[in-house]
């Protein structure tokens, strides 16, 4: 079984692109959505230990908890001690399934794959990329994004240039969803004569 890592910096349509794969019958681990359920679940009780006070209602508030990681190193890798081997249990759980199921091919949506190091436990990268302005546009649209956010969040990913260089296959979406669709089903392509 091929196992893709799907990555991409914020705002260059990672989602979109991650859905396209979907709807080309490739199972999608999205990591994204695993920390969305863990925040309502596994990780609740040591997050609220770890950072008092971030809980709200029994579940984690993103908003909160981002306030108190994202400008201190040592929370931050506080927070990923605990987030991360959870993370990692659910995609081997995920893959063990894929794998009885026969699957040949799945994908990893992986926004942070370099960052974690989890780039080693994928077979092929692909990074969905697209022009600087168009990123910037598609962030600064979103509901309470300012330029400062996004700067800071930019800073703790690796620059968009180095994921390209390191990619396998890299989807332009600046280029129009077409575009995008035509180099997932190129990339299915060449993968599944390897598989």
């Amino acid at each position: 079984m091929i196992r893709i890592g799907l990555t991409g910096s914020i705002g260059m349509g990672k989602s979109t692109t991650a859905q396209m794969f979907r709807e080309l019958g490739i199972a999608v681990l999205d990591s994204d959505q695993i920390v969305h359920d863990l925040y309502r679940g596994a990780a609740v009780a040591p997050i609220e230990l770890a950072f008092p006070g971030v809980v709200v209602d029994g579940v984690v508030d993103r908003g909160k908890l981002a306030q108190r990681v994202l400008a201190d190193a040592e929370a931050l890798k506080r927070l990923e001690a605990i987030v991360h081997p959870l993370v990692w249990a659910a995609r081997d759980a995920f893959l063990r399934e894929q794998e009885q199921q026969g699957a040949k091919i799945v994908v990893y949506d992986v926004p942070l794959l370099f960052e974690t190091g989890a780039e080693t436990s994928v077979d092929v990268i692909v990074v969905v990329s697209a022009p600087e302005d168009v990123q910037k546009a598609r962030v600064l649209a979103r509901p309470g994004m300012t330029e400062e956010k996004f700067a800071a969040i930019l800073a703790k990913q690796v620059p968009d240039s180095e994921k390209r260089a390191r990619a396998d296959f890299v989807v332009d979406t600046g280029a129009g969803i077409d575009a995008a669709r035509a180099d997932v089903a190129a990339i299915l392509r060449a993968l599944d004569e390897k598989a």
